[in-house]
């Protein structure tokens, strides 16, 4: 049976208001704020010219968006691009016909127009924004932020940083490497840049986490690169976790000493200075031809002389808990790649090999053994759920590589990683499968809307490994 996009879209629409806050939670609301995506030149590297880059209102990272936890949420986007583009707000539960994914929630934003999204800050946490149109090219060329929504009772630190890291593929004249979109990055690892950036200069020694002694430092990290991993380890200190993609946990230390933060992810951690007297700590990226991140040194007079201990826990945020005893179970498999790959999807009646199907569709992968191009008009939805249900979901990995898989709109409980049950059964709302690996997560359809569910590496989405949950109601 196809599915009738525009027709949903009209009933999702009428019922975009469901998701708020009660009345007595809403704040005045801010100023109107205005984001202009562009083509502008950037110092990426120290030396040599500036880097073309695309990004929002000239700047990079994008200017950081700022929220209490009920504001309501008001953004003018034009777009200046040389194409048309979106904005999706990452991890931020809106509805859906402003979620800014084209050809599925809107259309996209022609060159020269403009598009004004209206909504709530419903969740207090750490998210982002980003384009949804041609994602595996906008997104590396610069085109992302960072977007806080305060808590009502704010965690105790002393002050507060905001780390967006991501890469960029340069040349040695400082230009970016135009390979955006080839097949080989759809099917491997997907398109890695070869100079690191936190905050939109290269990452190393000369950038610091300066902390003075005692200090307590909240830390917000995000992940904004279109494939790449980190994992990071912080020498010589131990920081308090504080929440996974927004979303508060109990507070404890990093388990192992090192903090995986796949593509789209965001973390809270809490650092305190607690080890002056050395001259400077390395924070340390383990993954990908990874290296030095950043460094922590000391300055300044102490702020105390004892450590504080245990951070206190963050509020949670209002989502409603899964019931896994009455839920309806649901499985998904991703196959293809480019190393083992078995014959993935049919294809006009029969199965096809995945180079044969790179070949005639551009397509690398399969997800329950469909293919299908990015934000597809025509296609059926991985799931249909009634706006209510309870919903666990078994993703199985069949694949060599790995994926963070994103799911727009909600979040989910992870229950279990290779078949191993979580003891903490956090809320995120992208989580990352390992080769080979499964997860089992639990949510609840509450959200109306057709709702995108992908791999954020954005050119694994590009390459197959995106589909659509459909929640009616």
């Amino acid at each position: 049976m196809s599915f009738d996009r525009r027709r949903f879209l009209q009933t999702a629409g009428a019922a975009a208001g469901s998701l708020v806050l009660p009345a007595g939670n809403l704040l005045a609301a801010p100023a109107r704020q205005e984001l202009v995506a562009g083509v502008f030149n950037h110092g990426i590297r120290a030396s040599g010219a500036a880097t073309a880059v695309w990004g929002f209102n000239g700047k990079l990272p994008g200017p950081l968006l700022r929220y209490k936890q009920g504001d309501a949420v008001d953004v003018h986007v034009r777009n200046d691009l040389p194409q048309p583009t979106t904005v999706h707000w990452h991890g931020l539960r809106v509805p859906n016909a402003m979620d800014g994914v084209p050809n599925v929630t809107q259309k996209a934003i022609e060159k020269g127009a403009t598009f004004d999204y209206r909504f709530q800050a419903v969740d207090a946490g750490t998210y982002w924004y980003h384009p949804h149109q041609s994602s595996f090219e906008q997104v590396p060329r610069g085109l992302y932020g960072a977007f806080i929504v305060e808590e009502a009772k704010p965690l105790a630190v002393d002050r507060e940083e905001v780390w967006i890291l991501s890469d960029f593929k340069l040349d040695d004249a400082n230009a970016q490497v135009e390979d955006f979109g080839r097949i080989r990055h759809f099917a491997t690892d997907g398109r890695l840049g070869n100079v690191v950036t936190l905050n939109g200069t290269p990452v190393g020694e000369h950038r610091n986490l300066t902390l003075r002694p005692g200090e307590r430092v909240r830390l917000r990290l995000c992940n904004a690169s279109s494939a790449r991993a980190f994992l990071l380890e912080f020498q010589g200190h131990k920081p308090w976790i504080v929440s996974h993609d927004g979303q508060p946990v109990p507070p404890q230390p990093i388990p192992d000493g090192r903090l995986l933060l796949g593509a789209g992810q965001r973390a809270d951690l809490v650092i305190d200075g607690t080890a002056p007297g050395s001259e400077a700590f390395a924070i340390h990226d383990h993954r990908q031809s990874g290296g030095r991140v950043a460094t922590i040194r000391y300055a300044g007079k102490p702020v105390r002389a004892k450590a504080l201990g245990r951070p206190a826990a963050i509020a949670p945020n209002r989502l409603v808990e899964p019931n896994v005893a009455r839920a309806t179970d649901h499985y998904l498999v991703f196959q293809g790649g480019m190393k083992g790959a078995p014959a993935i999807a049919r294809v006009d009646g029969r199965s096809l090999q995945v180079d044969e199907i790179m070949d005639r569709h551009g397509l690398a992968w399969s997800m329950n053994y469909t293919a299908q191009h990015e934000h597809a008009m025509m296609h059926e939805p991985l799931f249909r759920l009634k706006k209510g249900e309870h919903v666990t979901l078994k993703m199985i990995n069949e694949t060599e590589y790995e994926h963070p898989m994103h799911l727009h709109g909600h979040f989910f409980r992870v229950l279990a990683l290779n078949d191993v049950p979580s003891k903490q059964r956090e809320w995120r709302d992208t989580v990352v499968l390992d080769p080979r690996g499964s997860c089992d997560i639990a949510f609840v359809a509450d959200n109306p809307g057709e709702w995108m569910f992908h791999c954020h590496i954005l050119d694994h989405a590009a390459g197959g490994m995106m589909g659509t949950v459909v929640v009616e109601g």
